[in-house]
């Protein structure tokens, strides 16, 4: 079992990237997919209110779970996520096939909108079965094109009713996610495996600048209440602050109203992906971008406004558990500036990552990449791991 077998889901033909939104065709394709790899090891199947996918082997409470997400950013690669589902799949069957019968129930998951490509909050459905991400809110978020998750989710055969808190957590009693690194870490170690030590905060914030639309040839300069100028000034202000404090700060959605070319923009919304080593950094850091901006807007005649759409605290996965496996692995440890479904599940479970050796260090790109031998050694690892937790 292989990547290979979902390799043509919501792959983009022009780009090679993939776009697996959530509850859009692909995304349902690939539930399918989930779906049809559980029955083939008769596995029980169990889709809960948000829409997340769990392969129980074995039932009770106390469960082992393994698994990832299957959804991707806007052209992302082929590992993020899928690596995780695919690898947890595959170290059921060696096991199987040795013979094991497990101690406690093995579960296989799926966790629903990690990357929150859709409507712009990450890891929801692990956060709504915690309750970290409130139903009401999640169902009125809404895409690009104006609909609802609670209209999307009912014209796909759910029911808005059920989204929200699970008893997840009364039957899970370890949680261990499998995922391609994001960075080159392992590739320093020379490592095909590495064991997370902790998650960076980090959080998603929308800025919005606003203006006076005006006409791009007869406006004079210094008449203009551009707020594109503000934005500008801002992007490279971010660049400066994150890259004096070891930190990471990106801009990579806009949308500009009334969107002409020749029409000065009357509003810039922009959002703020920011990223540090502590919550204190981070605070810092994103306080100081938002003063440069207003700074920025005042001179120009014009305003900033700012919504925090979703922050996580920083994350230190369970110490007895990491070191465990670091030791039965022999496997370096390491930090991530990525959040994870694991992240948002640790404050609730025992909860460890395996990151599997990126040999370019590109992630949410066509670029993304593991080596064959590597993904088997992720499996090894993997299949390692639950034989001796279970």
């Amino acid at each position: 079992m292989t990547l290979d077998d979902i390799a043509s889901i919501g792959r983009d033909a022009g780009t090679g990237g993939y776009r697996r939104f959530a509850w859009t065709d692909a995304d349902m394709e690939l539930r399918e997919w989930f779906a049809g790899e559980a029955a083939a090891r008769g596995m029980e199947l169990v889709e809960d209110g948000n829409g997340n996918q769990f392969a129980w082997w074995g039932s009770g409470t106390d469960a082992l779970l393994i698994g990832s997400h299957l959804d991707s950013v806007p052209d992302g690669g082929a590992y993020d996520g899928p690596l995780g589902v695919v690898s947890s799949f595959a170290a059921v069957d060696r096991l199987r096939a040795d013979g094991l019968a497990p101690s406690r129930p093995v579960v296989v998951g799926n966790f629903a909108d990690e990357e929150g490509a859709r409507f712009g909050i990450a890891c929801a459905g692990s956060q709504l079965v915690t309750g970290a991400l409130s139903a009401d809110k999640a169902l009125g978020l809404k895409d690009r094109d104006g609909l609802t998750m609670a209209e999307v989710m009912t014209a796909r055969g759910r029911d808005p009713r059920n989204v929200g808190r699970t008893d997840l957590l009364d039957s899970i009693g370890t949680f261990v996610e499998l995922h391609v690194e994001q960075g080159r870490s392992l590739v320093h170690s020379d490592a095909a495996v590495g064991v997370a030590t902790a998650i960076w905060p980090h959080g998603r914030w929308r800025l919005d600048f606003c203006g006076e639309a005006n006409h791009a040839g007869a406006t004079l300069m210094q008449d203009r209440h551009d707020p594109m100028q503000a934005y500008a000034a801002t992007v490279l202000a971010s660049r400066q602050l994150a890259t004096d404090a070891g930190a990471r700060a990106t801009f990579g959605r806009l949308e500009v109203e009334p969107g002409g070319t020749n029409a000065i923009p009357s509003r810039v919304r922009a959002w703020l992906d920011a990223r540090a080593a502590d919550e204190g950094e981070l605070d810092r850091m994103v306080d100081d971008l938002v003063g440069q901006a207003r700074a920025a807007a005042d001179r120009d005649g014009t305003t900033v406004t700012l919504t925090a759409e979703s922050v996580s605290p920083a994350v230190e996965f369970d110490v007895p558990l990491r070191d465990r496996l670091a030791s039965l692995l022999d496997a370096p440890v390491l930090p991530t500036g990525a959040g994870h479904d694991a992240g948002v599940l640790s404050p609730y479970v025992p909860t460890a990552m395996l990151f599997v050796r990126n040999p370019t260090g590109v992630s949410h790109s066509p670029a993304e990449f593991a080596d064959e031998a590597d993904c088997e050694a992720g499996v090894d690892a993997l299949t390692a791991v639950v034989r001796s937790l279970a």
